[in-house]
């Protein structure tokens, strides 16, 4: 590192403000016997821009939105791909191009209609136009049709290992909404789901209710998938953008659940009416590089960002105890089959005077970064300030620009806005549901060389080919550097020793939950 010793622990104490005490394994919370009844209040990170969950990749909105809406698939406690809306997986022909989904029977919407093909084949027909991951996937579908009331057919161009779960996941989700009730623009939240919306007041709460015509999968829960259990009469989202406030909340035993706890306080957490809430491994933070306008679309640029960074230091000053964060180039940490051992050539670096040449050898007009934070995540803000200090150090200005989290999806929507951003992800099933393999997700990697490489990995008719091709959109990234990752975390949340039968989950839900 070209940092002296005491201006690194300086900056990193800044971003800190604490050190953290030692850490106890995860643990899955089981009830004894579930009640029947009650409400819980849910203390989340932010106001939801939107509850329109086709339209937003937030965590956020696909945390509220999946007591809502469902999708054909969802994912099981190992994250395979298991039916909800669907009856069973599709049935693939020997090409790979066509799939034929039977749908349940008997599933109800929350305006009382029934659910029928031709609801999905419409609401699946809007979310190819309207969602990132749902343009991801048109780009391969040449159909969607009925194949009677309880049936639908896909029918690709090519082979598209990913489609299934693309129609899992629950952000920029392909949730399954009355036909009638479908427009440009949401006014009407009406899905399938085992909970209902009956009030929002911004700022305030949102409330759902149990909805009392579910219908839910037999068999007991699995994961995000198996039997939804709807014990609780009532859940109530409220939002609480400030860290320490959550946090205060939480210690006080005010709320049954706490999302997204910084980690330094945890020995506070342990010390008060709340229990410690602990995923590991949860996921990975990154910064997404604006590659469509402005500064960062340089790639010489990016470059020179992607070598001035510690991302040690950064993950030190975010969480502060090696037992909430791992370094990590790759994408996928040891034990995911998609693990690899490519990205140390670009990693950790903290080269300001090698990154000053690159960033002079540009020469770019304006050198300014416009870095795009919020504290709603700490962890981001903390990061944040790391980054910044690194970037100065290479040349670079920055205009940190820190807002509350809605503000910020909707700045990154526009890329006349900003050059840089922080956000995170979990680890996810399948390389194809991380953002940035669409081209309309924010950053706008667009590139010969990542479309090369992502089609070669989306086309493989083997997961043995797929392992192997994923290596080289790893390379890709690395080089290209559409966005950089800063390691690997795990998350802290809190609840009431009250609330029962919650599994840890990167977006927490709240079925098969019960309040004793």
């Amino acid at each position: 590192m070209n940092f002296s010793m005491t201006r690194r622990r300086s900056l990193i104490a800044m971003a800190m403000g604490g050190t953290l005490g030692a850490v106890g394994l995860p643990t899955t919370v089981f009830g004894a016997t579930p009640v029947k009844g009650g409400t819980i209040t849910v203390a989340t990170i932010g106001e939801p821009p939107t509850l329109d969950p086709m339209i937003s990749t937030a965590d956020l909105v696909g945390i509220l939105t999946q007591h809502i809406f469902e999708t054909l698939y969802t994912f099981d406690a190992k994250w395979n791909v298991t039916p909800l809306l669907a009856e069973s997986l599709p049935q693939i022909s020997a090409d790979g191009k066509t799939s034929d989904i039977a749908l349940r029977q008997g599933v109800t919407f929350h305006d009382g209609s029934a659910m029928s093909s031709a609801d999905v084949v419409a609401s699946l027909k809007r979310w190819t136009g309207v969602a990132s991951r749902g343009k991801q996937a048109a780009a391969v579908i040449a159909n969607i049709e009925a194949t009677g009331a309880d049936g639908i057919r896909i029918t690709l161009n090519q082979p598209y290992a990913p489609l299934t779960a693309l129609l899992a996941m629950n952000n920029s989700a392909a949730v399954i909404m009355p036909a009638k009730k479908l427009a440009a623009t949401l006014n009407e939240f009406i899905g399938t789901g085992p909970y209902q919306l009956k009030a929002r007041v911004p700022d305030q709460y949102i409330q759902l209710v149990r909805f009392a015509a579910y219908k839910s999968r037999a068999g007991e829960p699995d994961g995000y998938g198996g039997a939804r259990k709807q014990y609780l009469d009532e859940i109530r989202f409220v939002p609480m953008s400030n860290a320490n406030t959550r946090l205060e909340s939480a210690i006080a035993g005010q709320y049954d659940y706490v999302d997204s706890l910084a980690v330094e306080s945890l020995a506070q957490l342990k010390a008060g009416k709340s229990l410690p809430v602990i995923l590991q491994p949860f996921g990975w933070p990154r910064l997404v590089m604006n590659t469509k306008k402005g500064l960062m679309a340089d790639l010489k640029v990016r470059q020179a960002a992607q070598l001035a960074l510690s991302e040690e230091d950064m993950l030190y000053a975010a969480f502060g105890d090696k037992n909430f964060y791992a370094l990590d180039a790759d994408l996928y940490p040891k034990g995911f089959p998609w693990a690899t051992d490519l990205g140390g050539a670009v990693y950790n670096k903290g080269d300001a005077p090698g990154a000053k040449k690159l960033l002079d050898a540009a020469n770019p007009k304006d050198r300014t970064i416009r870095l795009l934070t919020s504290q709603q995540y700490e962890f981001h803000y903390k990061m944040a300030l790391v980054a910044n200090e690194y970037f100065k150090a290479a040349g670079f200005k920055v205009d940190m620009q820190v807002v509350d989290w809605a503000t910020l999806v909707q700045r990154r929507a526009n890329a006349d806005l900003w050059d840089i951003f922080i956000t995170h992800s979990p680890f996810l099933p399948e390389p194809a549901l991380i953002e940035f393999p669409s081209k309309d997700s924010p950053g706008w990697w667009d590139t010969p060389r990542r479309d090369k490489a992502l089609n070669a990995f989306n086309e493989a008719r083997t997961q043995d080919e797929r392992l192997k091709l994923w290596a080289d959109v790893q390379k890709a990234v690395f080089e290209e550097v559409p966005f950089i990752k800063v390691g690997d975390f795990n998350a802290l949340s809190a609840r009431s020793p009250k609330l029962q039968g919650l599994t840890p989950a990167p977006w927490p839900y709240f079925w098969n939950t019960w309040k004793a």
